[in-house]
């Protein structure tokens, strides 16, 4: 990959173009020697180059963190420095030293703890024994409970947590479980630590005092590698930021010298991607077809009635208050990185996890959308981000796949003949251009992008009024995109609301009346006609946009 001017050809020479202060900084780490680093580390799986060549090094007392789309390599590489994984090619050192964990059990016990984004901890035991579970200290052959009790609170205070070390965890909110397991990882002699998206279900108050923590540590001499979704977190806690794109290190660089716009740029890629896009957008006279639809009257959108209002819903760790209007016949597009808010602010509307804040309206009615059941019932359906996982049943026919949602709303005591649901089966497998064989073809035997035909249909025979889709195209081929794309704008030419979610921000700007900006669980901004454009969408998700 192409190097940029303020990334470090190697690993102990200092970045090109760099401040005098940016160089002064870095001749401090080439002088000393990194805590972890790797040198030419590869990780393939079947179809997937996960890492390529990854150079990386996280030096004792900085805040190191790691930024990069999904699907960038970042959990990959935290798998293979922590012994999940073996490297296909490349070395690890801790200490100098070569190594090669052979799971995480050795990783630790040479002084790197991980902290994963889902608090691995048992729930029903209590709080000092989730601290110290695995390795208790005993006294005359048996457990030392008041020990391990008085330890528990030691290594809390040292959070500056004071809490009940004898309840079960489960008692405590995840907020605090998060911090029980911070104490856990800091109970025996650290040398690293990787937390993975640590703060994705802490508010505002809970970040301030783990990032506190995490300056107090920093000073101690602890090696902290930080990987998130949130640039402001990243901002307020990072000495440098290594970003990391398709599997490989993009850059490595201070990140008082890189910008909020330039980090997003290399995340994603801009420069390269605007290339493509326009290359495609040459080739492929469909898609001008569609943004003229969409944007020759962005006035419209505010014309109609909106079918569904947000006024101030949030959840508590999720997603702040946010105002938000879906207009009947309109498509509008959300937009923001991984982790900005969007499957959340989905999921909050289809009844998936229930909002703890703020007033939904359907068609300017308060309603209550306390599960999928309730929003399905006002006719709403979801295509969910993860098709495999949370779409298609595999084991069923592309026939049982489509009748699922319209049964599961008429209720099983009133139940689609076989003969009728062949009928509507076959109706959507022409309307969609499903291509199979038959109708009781097994799904799991179609491509990405019939797959998702296949869901659309599920949600349409419903005859829904709102249809959320979470990444819609991903991992589908283009003329697959762009043939679903049309079809979108063609059902809402006939009333059908749509909420877009997309990773490609040029792919929600082909389709959107409007585009709603996020990002760190914020709505930022809502755009239109000539502001929905790449170069200001980027601008907004970087925090200097207008």
């Amino acid at each position: 990959m192409t190097q940029s001017a303020t990334e470090p050809t190697q690993p102990d020479q200092p970045q090109r173009g760099a401040s005098p202060g940016a160089r002064s900084q870095q001749n401090d780490m080439s002088a000393r020697e990194p805590i972890l680093a790797t040198s030419g580390v590869s990780k393939t799986f079947p179809g997937v180059k996960a890492l390529q060549r990854v150079d990386f090094r996280l030096f004792p007392g900085e805040v190191h963190t790691l930024m990069g789309q999904n699907g960038a390599g970042k959990s990959t590489l935290i798998n293979v420095l922590t012994g999940v994984l073996a490297p296909d090619a490349g070395t690890i050192r801790l200490g100098g030293e070569v190594v090669a964990f052979a799971s995480p059990q050795e990783a630790e016990a040479a002084g790197v703890r991980t902290l994963y984004q889902e608090v691995n901890l048992c729930p029903n035991l209590s709080v000092a024994e989730n601290i110290f579970a695995g390795r208790q200290p005993r006294r005359f052959g048996a457990i030392d409970w008041p020990d391990i009790k008085r330890r528990a609170q030691e290594a809390l205070a040292r959070l500056d947590v004071s809490l009940d070390v004898t309840r079960s965890l489960d008692a405590y909110p995840i907020a605090v479980q998060q911090m029980v397991a911070i104490a856990r990882a800091l109970s025996v002699d650290a040398r690293v630590l990787i937390l993975d998206e640590p703060t994705s279900s802490l508010d505002d108050s809970e970040v301030a005092q783990l990032f506190k923590i995490l300056r107090h540590l920093k000073r101690s001499g602890i090696a902290i590698l930080f990987v998130t979704h949130f640039i402001e977190q990243t901002y307020a806690i990072s000495d440098r930021i290594t970003v990391m794109r398709n599997g490989e290190r993009e850059g490595e660089y201070l990140a008082r010298d890189l910008s909020a716009d330039q980090l997003v740029a290399k995340m994603v890629g801009h420069e390269r991607m605007s290339a493509r896009l326009r290359e495609a957008a040459h080739e492929e006279q469909a898609a001008d077809d569609l943004q003229e639809v969409a944007h020759d009257h962005p006035e419209e959108a505010t014309a109609t009635q909106p079918f569904i209002e947000l006024r101030g819903v949030g959840r508590r760790g999720t997603l702040q208050p946010v105002d938000l209007e879906v207009h009947a016949g309109q498509i509008l597009g959300l937009a923001g990185l991984l982790g900005s808010g969007r499957t959340e602010t989905a999921r909050l509307l289809f009844g998936a996890d229930r909002a703890d804040s703020g007033t939904i309206l359907v068609e300017g009615r308060p309603v209550r959308l306390r599960t999928p059941h309730d929003a399905v019932r006002h006719g709403i359906g979801y295509c969910a981000e993860d098709r495999k996982k949370e779409g298609i049943v595999a084991e069923l026919s592309i026939r049982e796949n489509i009748m699922l949602a319209l049964q599961a709303r008429r209720g099983w005591w009133r139940k689609i003949s076989r003969q009728r649901a062949r009928e509507l089966a076959d109706m959507w497998i022409e309307r969609l251009g499903i291509k199979a064989s038959d109708a009781e073809q097994p799904i799991a035997l179609l491509s990405g992008g019939n797959q998702q035909k296949a869901l659309l249909a599920r949600w349409l025979a419903t005859d829904p009024k709102l249809l959320i889709l979470d990444e819609p195209t991903r991992g589908i081929d283009v003329a697959a995109k762009f043939d679903i794309m049309d079809r979108l704008l063609a059902l809402c030419a006939n009333g059908l609301s749509i909420l877009f979610i997309s990773s490609e921000i040029s792919e929600v700007l082909r389709v959107s009346h409007r585009v709603a900006v996020l990002r760190d669980r914020r709505k930022i901004a809502e755009v239109a006609g000539k502001a929905s454009n790449e170069d200001n969408i980027y601008r907004l998700i970087a925090g200097s946009g207008e």
